[in-house]
This record gives C-alpha cells, sequence and structure tokens, in this order.
C-alpha cells in the first residue's frame, strides 16, 4: 500500500474522526508533541488598474491568467485533496485548509471569491471546522487561518502610515471573509522590524511568525540571555517579545528552518512517510512536557511547485501525523495552551528570502539574480521614484481630502470596506460617516477618486516588483501601472501633473534590456500604453455592439453601460452603428454621456469615433446625416461624414480590450475557416485510398495529405461531441458511432487528434449528467446512467484527458448519500428476503442490479466502491 492509500475499514474510521469521535482529539491538556504545518498562499494584484480584471497572460497557458493556473494546481487541490487505495482509486477527499495552518492574501482571496466560489467556501468552511476541533483552556475557538498584511508591502520600509493601513486593511478584509478577528498575522516575505512590530501590537495583534535567522537572541525563564543570531534558536517553543520601550509585546513562533527549505527545494514532501519521517527528526528527546514542531513555506508548493503533492499532505493529516501520536494543531491554539516564558530580541531589520535584511526591496543586492548576468541596480532608483510619487500623493490627499472627509487618513483605513463591497448603499453609508458634509456628485465623485488613488499608491509597493532581477518583468510593470493610475486621478481631482517628474526619476533606474534603456522606456513602452479613458471604453462597446446584442443595460468590466439609443443598418459590405451610451465607473462614480458612429467596411477594417452627447437634437441629425450617406454605398463618402460630424480622432480593432479583440477575430475568421475546413475534407476523400497505400507500406505520408487528413478528421471530431452537448439518446447513438468511427480512422491514418479540446467538451457534459442524477428523486434512473457510460466509454475510446476531478467529488457525495445507504438497505432486506415471497426477492434483484450499474459507474470514474460491492454479493 502506498502513502496515500487506505483499505475501506479506514474510511468508516476517518467518518468518526470527523463526526469527532476520534479519542486521540486533545484540545486542551496541552502535553505531548504538537505539529504546525503553515502554507502562506498568496498572488500579487494582478487585475488591469482600469478595467478591474485580469486580462491573458500568456505565460501562463493554456490558462488565461497565471491566478487561473496555479488555482488549478494548488488552490482547489488543495481543497479538495486525494486519498487513493493502492489501485489510485479515490478512497476519500480531504480539504487540506482544514488541517493546514494557512494565511491567503487578501488580493488572491478576493480574485478567488469570483472565480471559484465553491473553492472560497471551502476555504471559509476548513476554518470554521478547525477552530471547533481546536479548543483552548478557557473554551475560545482556534481557527486554522491567521491575517495577512494587505498586498504584501515590505512593511520595515513603508512609512507610519502605510504600516497602519495595511495592518487595518488586513484585518478588516479577514473579518469580513472568516467571520473572526485574526489573532495572528503573516507579514509579507516575514519582513518585519520594531516599528512594524509597534503597529501590529497596537492594532491588536497576538502573534507573528519569522524565519530562525530573524532572531538575535532569547532570554530564558532565569533570565540568562543566549546568543542565538546564527539560527540557532530552539523553534519548538513560542517566545515573547517586547516593544524597545517595554510598553507593549507581541508573541513570535520560529518555523523549523532547515525542514521547511527541505519542504520547498528536496523531495520532504514525495511522501507522507517522507514528510512525517522530516518532522520526527526535529522532535527533542529531553522529556519536555511539550513542544511544537512547526514548519512554513510558500503554500503554492503543495501541488504548484511541487505537482501532486497536497495528496500527501491529505495523507499525513490524516494517518501518518495521528499515528505517530502527534497533535496537529495550529499558533493561536498551541498559544492558548502554553503561554511563553521565554523572551526573545530581534535582529533590526530582516526578512525570510533575503540574506541583506530587506535589500532585495531596494538594492543591488543580487538576491532574485542567483544564477544571472542581470544586476537590480534598477531596484533603488524605482523605490526612490516611488517614495517621492507617495509623499506627493499624500500631500494631495491630506489637501483636497480635507474639502470632504473628516479626517481624511481614517476614511482611508476605513475604505476597505468599500473595497470589499461596492453596492451604492454601502457606498453612501460610508460616506456619510466620513464626509464634512453632503456632497454633490462632482465631489462625491472626487472623494472616491483620492481614495482610489491612495489605494493604488497602495498597490505600487507590492513586494513582487522588486523581487526579481528585471525592472521589466510583469511585476515590475503591474507596479507601474498601478502608478500611472495613482497620477492619473491626482491629476484629475487636484489638476496637479506629477508625471513628468516621476518619469524623470526612473530615468535613473537602469533595465537590463537594451531595449528599454531605463524605467523611463519601461514606463512608455509597457505602462502609457495600457492606460484607458472612458472614450475607449465606448469604443469597444461600439466596435463589439456589431457582433452582440447588448441588452439596455450592460456590464462591461467595471463599468455600467446604459443605452440611450441604437441603430444599425447595413448596404452593401458596409455595415453602420450609431448609438448613444452612459459609462458609469462602478468605483470612482464617474461617468460619461457620449455618442458613437462605429463603421465596419469588412473583414478586419473597422473605423469607430467617439464624441461627447451634446443633445438629442445634434444626436437625431447627425444620425439621419450618417444614414443618409450610408446609401450611397461609398465608404470614403462615410468616413468623411464621420469625420464631420465627431471630428478626425478614431478608434480600430486595435483599440478593443485585448479578451475581445481575441475573440472578434476569430469571429471574423470563420467563414474563412468553414471553407477551408470543407476543402481539406474534400481532399481527405478523395485520396483516402492514397493514404491508407502509403501506411499500408509504410511510407511517410505527404506532408499536405497529412494535414488534410488531421484537420478534416478533428472538424469531424468537435462537431460530434458538440452534437452530444445537447444529449439525445438518438442523435447521441449517431454521434457516438461518428466518434468511434473518427478515432479508428486516426490510429489507421497515424493522425494526432486534439484530444485536449475535445475533453474539454466531454468534461462539462459528464458531470451535467451526474449532476442531473444526483438531483433527481431516484438515483438510479436508468436513461441518466446510460448516458454516463457512453460518455466515459467515449472518453476511453478516444483516449481524451478528461479531468473528472469534479465528478469525482460528486459522485462521491451521491455514494455517501444516496448510493451508499442504498446498498446498506438492500443488505438488510437480502438477509430478510429468503423466507419471504418471490416477488420481493425480485424487486430486491432488480434494485441490487440498478445499484450495481452505478458502483460500476464509480469505478470507471476511478472511486474504490469494493466495500459497497462487498455488501451486494459482488
Amino acid at each position: 500500500m502506498n502513502d496515500s492509500s487506505l483499505t475501506a475499514q479506514s474510511v468508516v474510521e476517518m467518518v468518526e474522526t470527523v463526526n469527532g469521535n476520534d479519542p486521540r482529539t486533545e484540545t486542551a491538556v496541552g502535553c505531548g508533541v504538537y505539529m504546525t504545518v503553515h502554507g502562506h498562499f498568496y498572488q500579487p494584484p494582478r487585475e488591469n488598474p482600469y478595467l478591474d480584471a485580469i486580462e491573458r497572460q500568456e505565460g501562463a497557458a493554456p490558462f488565461h491568467n497565471w491566478n487561473e493556473r496555479i488555482h488549478h494546481e494548488c488552490y482547489r487541490p488543495n481543497a479538495f485533496a486525494r486519498i487513493l487505495n493502492e489501485r489510485g482509486e479515490v478512497l476519500e477527499v480531504v480539504n487540506n485548509y482544514e488541517y493546514l495552518s494557512f494565511n491567503i492574501g487578501p488580493t488572491l482571496l478576493s480574485w478567488l471569491e469570483r472565480y471559484d466560489i465553491e473553492t472560497y467556501q471551502r476555504i471559509l468552511e476548513a476554518d470554521r471546522k478547525s477552530a471547533q476541533r481546536l479548543v483552548g483552556p478557557d473554551g475560545k475557538e482556534h481557527g486554522n487561518a491567521i491575517g495577512q498584511v494587505y498586498n504584501h508591502i515590505i512593511m520595515p520600509l513603508a512609512n507610519a502610515q502605510d504600516k497602519l493601513t495595511q495592518i487595518r486593511w488586513g484585518k478588516a478584509d479577514f473579518q469580513a471573509r472568516f467571520g473572526r478577528e485574526p489573532e495572528g498575522m503573516w507579514l509579507a516575505e516575514a519582513a518585519v522590524d520594531y516599528p512594524t512590530l509597534e503597529a501590529l501590537v497596537a492594532e491588536g495583534i497576538r502573534f507573528i511568525v519569522l524565519a530562525p535567522s530573524q532572531a538575535l537572541r532569547c532570554r530564558d525563564p532565569q533570565g540568562q540571555w543566549h546568543e542565538v543570531s546564527g539560527s540557532q534558536i530552539d523553534a519548538t517553543r513560542p517566545y515573547r517579545c517586547y516593544l524597545k520601550d517595554r510598553s507593549g509585546y507581541l508573541d513570535i513562533f520560529f518555523y523549523d528552518g532547515p525542514i521547511s527549505r527541505d519542504m520547498g527545494f528536496n523531495d520532504v514532501l514525495r511522501s507522507s512517510q517522507n514528510l512525517a519521517a522530516r518532522l520526527g527528526q526535529a522532535v527533542r528527546g529531553d522529556h519536555r512536557k511539550s513542544q511544537l514542531v512547526a514548519v512554513a513555506t510558500d503554500g503554492e508548493t503543495f501541488g504548484h511547485h511541487k505537482g501532486g503533492t497536497e495528496k500527501a499532505l491529505a495523507y499525513a493529516f490524516r494517518h501518518e501525523i495521528p499515528q505517530r501520536g502527534w497533535q496537529l494543531t495550529n499558533f493561536a491554539h498551541y498559544l492558548s495552551l502554553h503561554t511563553p516564558t521565554w523572551e526573545v530580541e530581534l535582529k533590526p531589520i530582516t526578512a525570510w528570502s533575503c540574506a541583506h535584511g530587506v535589500d532585495r526591496w531596494q538594492d543591488n543586492c543580487g538576491c532574485g539574480g542567483e544564477g544571472s548576468l542581470w544586476h537590480q541596480k534598477w531596484r533603488r532608483p524605482l523605490r526612490d521614484a516611488l517614495d517621492w510619487l507617495r509623499d506627493q500623493l499624500a500631500e494631495v490627499f491630506s489637501r483636497k481630502g480635507a474639502e470632504f472627509f473628516v479626517n481624511p487618513w481614517a476614511a482611508r483605513d476605513a475604505y476597505i470596506q468599500v473595497v470589499l463591497d461596492r453596492s451604492e448603499s454601502n457606498v453612501n453609508a460610508f460616506l456619510a460617516a466620513h464626509q464634512t458634509r453632503p456632497l454633490t456628485a462632482a465631489e462625491r465623485v472626487d472623494a472616491l477618486r483620492l481614495l482610489e488613488m491612495q489605494r493604488h499608491a497602495l498597490l505600487m509597493y507590492t513586494s513582487c516588483g522588486w523581487f526579481f532581477e528585471e525592472l521589466s518583468r510583469p511585476e515590475g510593470t503591474q507596479i507601474l501601472r498601478y502608478a500611472a493610475r495613482a497620477l492619473e486621478l491626482a491629476g484629475d481631482v487636484a489638476g496637479v501633473r506629477l508625471e513628468p517628474e516621476f518619469v524623470e526619476r526612473l530615468k535613473t533606474a537602469p533595465s537590463n534590456v537594451e531595449h528599454f534603456g531605463s524605467g523611463e522606456q519601461v514606463y512608455h513602452h509597457l505602462v502609457k500604453p495600457f492606460q484607458v479613458s472612458l472614450e475607449q471604453v465606448a469604443a469597444h462597446y461600439a466596435i463589439s455592439s456589431l457582433f452582440n446584442s447588448y441588452p439596455r443595460d450592460h456590464q462591461l468590466y467595471c463599468y455600467q453601460v446604459h443605452q440611450g439609443d441604437y441603430q444599425l443598418a447595413s448596404m452593401g459590405s458596409l455595415t453602420l452603428a450609431v448609438g448613444q451610451i452612459q459609462l458609469v465607473s462602478e468605483i470612482t462614480g464617474e461617468s460619461a454621456d457620449l455618442m458613437f458612429a462605429v463603421l465596419h467596411l469588412g473583414g478586419w477594417d473597422f473605423h469607430c469615433c467617439i464624441q461627447p452627447f451634446q443633445g438629442r437634437r445634434r444626436y437625431e441629425e447627425g444620425r439621419v446625416r450618417l444614414f443618409e450617406t450610408l446609401q450611397q454605398a461609398s465608404a470614403a463618402k462615410l468616413i468623411l461624414r464621420m469625420s464631420q460630424e465627431f471630428g478626425d480622432q478614431s478608434f480600430d480593432l486595435q483599440h478593443l480590450f485585448p479578451e475581445e479583440r481575441h475573440r472578434l477575430m476569430r469571429l471574423l475568421t470563420t467563414d474563412t475557416l468553414t471553407r477551408l475546413d470543407q476543402l481539406y475534407a474534400q481532399v481527405y476523400r478523395d485520396n483516402y485510398g492514397v493514404l491508407l497505400a502509403f501506411r499500408r507500406d509504410g511510407v511517410p505520408v505527404p506532408e499536405e495529405l497529412r494535414v488534410a487528413a488531421e484537420i478534416a478528421l478533428n472538424h469531424r471530431l468537435l462537431a460530434a461531441l458538440r452534437i452530444l452537448e445537447n444529449y439525445d439518446p438518438q442523435t447521441a447513438d449517431e454521434a457516438i458511432l461518428v466518434l468511434e468511427a473518427v478515432a479508428a480512422e486516426a490510429r489507421q491514418m497515424g493522425c494526432a487528434l486534439d484530444r485536449s479540446a475535445a475533453a474539454k467538451i466531454l468534461d462539462p457534459l459528464i458531470l451535467r449528467h451526474l449532476w442531473d442524477l444526483t438531483q433527481s428523486d431516484d438515483c438510479t434512473r436508468q436513461a441518466d446512467i446510460t448516458a454516463l457510460e457512453n460518455l466515459l466509454a467515449l472518453g476511453h475510446t478516444l483516449e481524451l484527458p478528461l479531468n473528472l476531478g469534479r465528478v469525482q467529488e460528486l459522485y462521491l457525495q451521491c455514494l455517501r448519500t444516496q448510493i451508499g445507504p442504498a446498498c446498506y438497505r438492500v443488505h438488510e432486506d437480502a438477509l430478510r428476503v429468503k423466507s419471504q415471497h418471490s416477488s420481493h426477492r425480485q424487486a430486491v434483484d432488480t434494485i441490487t442490479g440498478q445499484l450495481r450499474r452505478l458502483l460500476q459507474l464509480g469505478e470507471n470514474l476511478r472511486v474504490d466502491v469494493s466495500h459497497h460491492f462487498a455488501l451486494l454479493g459482488r
């Protein structure tokens, strides 16, 4: 049996454990060996500052962006971690977050809430369940989750005001999601200094977690100091760290450095036995009453950096660790059992990922450029430029903010409540609590612009911007985009022109890329082109409206679009649309009333003009003249008329936001691709015998014929699969025959099928049919079972890389709530019917046959159903 394998009997034991009947659970005694595995889960904010959405990132392919890719490899797998039997079948799905100590960055959680609510809810549920399990002597519950400073800035490099806001936003975000105050807080890169400790104490944070290398010396209960500056501190106990004036204190846990490092860079996570054995090496054999072995690493290690390791974690949590008599806990729970008796002093300024204090985020220290010939001389000028900008923006905020807010900085600290909920009622309540007087509509917009300016001034300090070796990497350009947005908002509200001076300062930040030379050119090439105006949003709407039937009110990224009028007409190859819209930003409330005209000249050619709405009469007159000109079927005359009505500025396909531009590009090539598909299909049919002859004689098939065959077969493959999307027994049978024929021909011709594209169609289809089955009153509905059997068999025939994760999870839920109980009832009936009437035995046999089909379905899904088969007398 491998490390992630269990017997069916073990499953019963695990269910008892989950239900609270585990004799190994200890919540208050406080004796023995305790284990804590902490995961720091974090992704930097990647949203376009103007759209509040993450755009496609090519490096994350085949996923849309890096958040999606890492979510697929790590965040979701840890919420649904598998424990397998020796045949590789799923025995149990474990929520690792229920056993991990963890922090998840607010910027990641906000994305996760929008992208995958199921995983998001599993994380919140895990914290609740861990809190119910880990109760202190005073009866207080202690959940696994701890907070994080909001957007991962390096706290020792932040000014006093930003330190407080980062902690306050982090706390508020945590409370809004987890429903409780965070007891501990994760510091970005574990970067700490004493002013940071003062801010944490002031905000009621009880503990933090640091690397052993960050301790300077510690004092034992007898008052003796011990030098531990070389990472010699005993990490099996918590320590109390007093502020310099001893006016307050914070408790600190130090994770085990060698084991934590091995988790990230060696094979400790290769199996649960490896992990447990390595943890065991840290257990002190000096008969102390209690000790804590704590390890910490980036949460993305569990699945993203080291694929599949969430399974090793799950088995270790459920079996390896309890079997050794160790108790899984978290930092807050252990602290409730063991008040620190040792004191610690920290080194002045340190972090867990830089050997030079915090120079990785401000200087050319070499960290992040290991093995590279590139320098990091750009780091200091970038930090200096952003510090200058921060101070300029702070002056604008204090001066202009005083016009709107009773206390501008208190309003900034409270603005997190608006970031979490931008509904009109919540914004109104926020402004009512902080405004100096009732604000006009224009003042309201300026007030929100100021707060957004400050939000972007915080985001521009996200640590990832300095982490690597080059300024022009996506992380560096992202923080510069936040800076650009803050500059723009400052100009909108206060009329200040800070951008020229800021860009001038960026000149002193040398890039390693010759094409850029310095931060100035990085800004001009990778930042400025991505700024978005309301006119560009309107142009995007106008051009895309030619291919979308928009409702009167439509959400376009973070803008609400209200359509006042829209007219469309075609003449020959020309299509003209004229409309009037109102755009409203959901973030700042700024709005614009605009009118547009967009001309599609055919193919890839578009001409779009935008102008402020100048009244109904002006709009109607212009619209009439444009459509009259269209009747002449002259593109030149129509473009001239558009220029006369709207001015010379125009937009085209390149001005669309990338997502929609790429969609339209695919749409515009549809007719061409359809003709090519027909042509390749004809070539394939005409040369079928020739292809067979080449294959039979072992002669390489000419490239032209091979390409034609692959395109023709893949076209048939995807077309037949799309027929299955609207599953009808009659058409489905025909489509399945076609697909089986395609698979046979592909093998015969040696052609590669696009199996990934096919799997993306079949995966949700299988999930949908299983969902329909589980939601019915009768889980033995034969039609649904037959459909699922056919679809799974088809996936096998086509050798598709099906992703059956969600299907397995749904099946296991059905097994637990419907199929399993039915099997137990049948088993009990079978023991009684031997002496009963034959008609009753026949009924039992019928139900047994139906259940066997369902269990066979589970086997096909790689779920362990052997225990249930045994109940039916297999």
